[in-house]
């Protein structure tokens, strides 16, 4: 494992806007939501796969099959995405691990063909990271080599690895006809997306 590139779902925000229970195990298409984002990782591209869960911790790993992800619980996800980001950047570096593929909690419609294209994409020595976009759109899954960890470490608030690209080399993948980047952030946009 030792080297290799995991896979990272932030899921750990409380979905202020999701009335109506937790919004990791909604329902979408029959399964709970946080186990759409797991299941995009599922390629042999990834040495490992981590969740970071915060908010309703017990009840998501008690409600939803996980699989071989590891749990990372984020003690201070009341701060924003960044605490979630460091912790999963931390787990995989305290792994051996040299880059992290980051993907959303609550984007059900990612596609595992768009992960192997980004980690395809991994050039070390040339770029920090790698981003998929959509029509020319930036959006997940987004790559993060260990050349970015420490940056990754000094986020704070609500600001995730958008807030690091301007400033690091980045190659953007086209990933195109390989599912979705849709946020489902109300039960509104989860009804959309499981329509459409």
């Amino acid at each position: 494992m030792s080297g290799g590139v995991a896979g990272l779902v932030l899921a750990a925000g409380a979905g202020s806007r999701f009335t109506g229970g937790v919004k990791q195990l909604a329902a979408f298409r029959g399964r709970p939501l946080v186990e759409h984002a797991v299941s995009v990782l599922a390629t042999p591209a990834l040495a490992a796969r981590f969740v970071v869960l915060g908010a309703e911790a017990d009840a998501i790993v008690a409600g939803a099959d996980l699989g071989d992800a590891r749990v990372v619980r984020c003690a201070g996800w009341e701060e924003g995405l960044s605490a979630s980001l460091r912790a999963g950047v931390a787990a995989a570096s305290a792994a051996g691990l040299h880059a992290v593929v980051i993907v959303l909690g609550d984007q059900p419609l990612l596609a595992t063909a768009a992960v192997d294209r980004v980690v395809a994409a991994r050039a070390p020595e040339r770029f920090d990271a790698v981003r998929a976009t959509y029509a020319g759109v930036p959006g997940h899954p987004t790559l993060l080599e260990s050349s970015t960890f420490a940056a990754v470490s000094a986020l704070r608030g609500d600001a995730g690895a958008r807030e690091l690209l301007p400033s690091i080399r980045v190659q953007q993948v086209a990933c195109d006809g390989l599912g979705r980047p849709d946020d489902a952030d109300t039960p509104a946009d989860l009804a959309r997306l499981a329509a459409g």
